[in-house]
Order: structure tokens, then C-alpha cells, then sequence
């Protein structure tokens, strides 16, 4: 089994942006070498999520809006007793989740129809990191 390992960093301009990330992952697993496996995908931040959607500009600002009334910015929340104003961010990225596993056929993303990978920022406008880990096997070892 091989395992290979990359990072995406990002300086959002936004405290909330949603940045399409497919082609960056696809590129780390083409550099991989895998033919055959997975790939995980980690936010390693905790305002921060990753998920696997469509990439329609209306579903993603429908997104947005769903994740603020479920986890509104402002709020007198608990976390802010701590010197902290980002409680909102821990709460959507929550809903998002942290990391995703894709499926890796013939040294591809085997994606849906639609289904693209994107990076949730909610608490933004400094670096942040995902790890992208790729395991599986390679070409020569492939039955």
C-alpha cells in the first residue's frame, strides 16, 4: 500500500468563503501515483469544514444562508466568554463535518455527476490548511 500526503493553504479575504477545491485534490492524487484507493480530505482547522456538492453559484449562497440561521454570526453565545467571537464557526462546521473520503479508480477521483469538493471557511481572513492524505495502491501493484 502507498500513502501520500499534500497540503492546500488558504488566506481567505471572507469570514465565510467556499472555495472549490476538486482540482487541487485531483492534482495530489494524480501526484500520487495511486491507481487504486481513497482519499481523505481534512479541514485541520475547527472553523473550518470540508463537504462534496454541487458547484451551482445559487446552491452554494442557499448553503451559506441555511448554515447562518442554523448557526447565526452575533449571537451572545457561551464561547464568547473566553475572548472568542466565533462560536458561529465552530457550530457550522459541525454541520459541514471536517473531512471526507473520495473514492480513487485508475488513478481518478471517482466522482458523481456533479459532485465537486469544496473547502467551508467560517471564520476566515488568515492561513489556513487542509491535509490531503491519498492511500492505495500504485500502478505495478494492481492486480
Amino acid at each position: 500500500m502507498k500513502v501520500h500526503t499534500d497540503y492546500l493553504v488558504f488566506n481567505t479575504r471572507e469570514r465565510r468563503e467556499y472555495i472549490r477545491i476538486t482540482e487541487e485534490v485531483e492534482r495530489i492524487v494524480q501526484d500520487s501515483r495511486v491507481e487504486e484507493g481513497f482519499v481523505l480530505i481534512n479541514a485541520m482547522h475547527i472553523t473550518a469544514g470540508v463537504y462534496v456538492n454541487d458547484a451551482e453559484t445559487g446552491l452554494i449562497h442557499d448553503i451559506d444562508e441555511w448554515l447562518e440561521k442554523l448557526a447565526p454570526f452575533g449571537l451572545p453565545y457561551e464561547h464568547h466568554h473566553t475572548g472568542e467571537d466565533n462560536a458561529d464557526a465552530h457550530l457550522k462546521r459541525m454541520i459541514t463535518g471536517h473531512q471526507i473520503t473520495m473514492p480513487i479508480t485508475e488513478g481518478r477521483l471517482d466522482l458523481g455527476p456533479w459532485e465537486q469538493v469544496y473547502y467551508a471557511e467560517f471564520d476566515g481572513q488568515r492561513k489556513k490548511r487542509v491535509v490531503v492524505k491519498v492511500m492505495g495502491i500504485s500502478g505495478d501493484e494492481v492486480e
